[in-house]
């Protein structure tokens, strides 16, 4: 059952890590950050901004390293999408979660945290809600995937004994998708101004200290851009039916 989406947003601002070099789509990311590699002709990063002022975002952050020129004179204040576009430039890379450290006296109480180059069909609205339905210092966007071993698969014990022989045996998992949605409070005592943290670190030293993470998960698409073939078959996805991302 779909959370109950209440009249007026909960979260109204946004932070986009869009600083990453995206070595996996070299030589292509040399020229151009991740989050403008196009999907025809749109930007993966525009595709995101106009899925959150469909859920009621007016306020985004984007925080920016390499290439940062080029995603600001694309971008600019975001009037151009009806949103309110601000930039923080990295002078070193500082992980997932380290740009918040600087940002902690312009964060809303509430608020997202997104991958640059997020590509899905997830709803931010039922995400929204279920975090507040849920009272969660942290939400974390999940994602069902099937990971196969391209291998015959032998467990053995612990005297070199074959136990079991699996060939190309297939699993699932439930992995992060890049978005998430966190309390300003809960975050605030792990993080420290230019200091390198990544996103899984700071969510587990907010749960070591009591603090409750949620999981949100729907039936939606998720690609990872940063894999070649999933870069491809995003594109063809887009071009095939762009209202399948841009509806949500």
């Amino acid at each position: 059952m779909q959370p109950r989406i209440s009249a007026a947003p909960a979260i109204k601002q946004a932070v986009v890590m869009a600083g990453g070099k995206g070595t996996r789509l070299h030589p292509y990311s040399a020229l151009f950050p991740k989050p403008l590699m196009p999907l025809n002709d749109m930007p993966v990063l525009e595709l995101l901004l106009r899925q959150m002022k469909c859920a009621g975002i007016t306020d985004v952050i984007l925080a920016v390293n390499h290439l940062s020129h080029l995603l600001e004179a694309f971008f600019r204040d975001g009037e151009r999408l009806g949103l309110n576009i601000r930039y923080r430039l990295e002078d070193r890379p500082l992980g997932t979660a380290g740009a918040l450290g600087a940002m902690m006296d312009d964060l809303d109480e509430t608020f997202f945290v997104t991958n640059g180059d997020l590509l899905t069909t997830l709803s931010l609205k039922h995400m929204m809600a279920a975090h507040a339905d849920a009272g969660a210092d942290i939400s974390i966007g999940v994602f069902e995937r099937e990971v196969k071993i391209d291998f015959g698969l032998i467990e053995i014990d612990e005297r070199s004994r074959m136990t079991a022989y699996r060939e190309k045996p297939r699993s699932t998992h439930f992995v992060s998708m890049g978005v998430y949605a966190l309390s300003r409070e809960a975050v605030r005592r792990h993080l420290v101004p230019n200091e390198y943290l990544d996103m899984p670190n700071l969510i587990s030293k907010v749960k070591a200290c009591g603090g409750d993470v949620n999981c949100f998960h729907e039936d939606c698409v998720w690609l990872d851009i940063g894999r070649p073939d999933d870069f491809a078959l995003a594109q063809q996805m887009f071009v095939s039916d762009r209202s399948l991302f841009l509806a949500s």
